[in-house]
Order: C-alpha cells, then structure tokens, then sequence
C-alpha cells in the first residue's frame, strides 16, 4: 500500500473545522455562556484554532483584550473545559466534541518584535541607503 505524502501544512477540513470550533468558541465567551468570573470580567478573543489531524483535538489560541490576566484567563478556560467542550459541540456538528486545549497567543509578541527590529537604527540607515546591487548593468559595459 503507498503511504500518503506528507503535506506541508493543516487540509482543508482542518481549517474549515477549526474556523467553525473558533467562531463558536468566540460566540460562548462572547456570550456569558460559563459562568466563571474570571472569564466574565474580561474580553476573550480567539484569534486561531488549531485542529489535529483526526479532529479530536483543538488547540485554542486566545488573549485576553489589552493582554492582562493571561495567567488568570487561561486557568479559567481550563477550569471550564468540559462546558465549553459541550457548549462548542452544540454548535458545530461533528462526530466527536473535540477535546479543547488553551494556550496563550504569541503572534502580537512576535509582531511588536518585528515593529521593534524595524525601527531600530541600523535598518533604518539600511532602507535609507541606496541599493547599487540590483542595478542593472550598463549596456556600454558589455556585462
């Protein structure tokens, strides 16, 4: 039997599924649908959802508005795994509820780093200098 090629990223059913477990993740904290006071008294968003390969996984990616309390928002997410598992299950049809896991999402971080990097001196002085490199030769040149 041939085995299958490895793909380089998610299929698509991974990302349809994931958009569907991350919009109605998004409507149950939106919501007030738990009822947790960490997760009330703040702005959840889910920025992305990862799905395993059989759908049985989801891992979550959230920030809480303004990037406080993450520590506190992400132990009541776990705490309340089992009702946003069955809350998210009532609304998106699938097989099996997938088992949802929570982490902290980086890619704000990521990108405050890369604003940093490009508005440090050196790459300013770089992009304000001409670049000789990708000029084209002259034609008398003969090159």
């Amino acid at each position: 039997m041939a085995q299958k090629p490895s793909q380089a990223g998610p299929s698509q059913r991974q990302q349809r599924v994931a958009e569907l477990v991350r919009h109605a993740l998004a409507e149950v904290l939106q919501r007030g649908d738990v009822q947790d006071p960490t997760l009330s008294s703040h702005v959840i968003t889910v920025p992305e959802v990862r799905m395993s390969p059989d759908l049985k996984l989801a891992t979550a990616y959230i920030m809480p508005l303004g990037g406080q309390d993450e520590a506190p928002v992400l132990a009541a997410l776990d705490r309340n795994r089992k009702v946003l598992r069955q809350e998210v299950a009532r609304r998106v049809n699938l097989k099996y509820a997938p088992e949802l896991r929570f982490r902290r999402d980086e890619t704000f971080d990521e990108a405050a780093r890369i604003d940093r990097l490009l508005r440090d001196e050196r790459v300013q002085r770089d992009l304000a200098r001409p670049d000789d490199s990708d000029a084209e030769p002259d034609a008398d040149s003969g090159h």
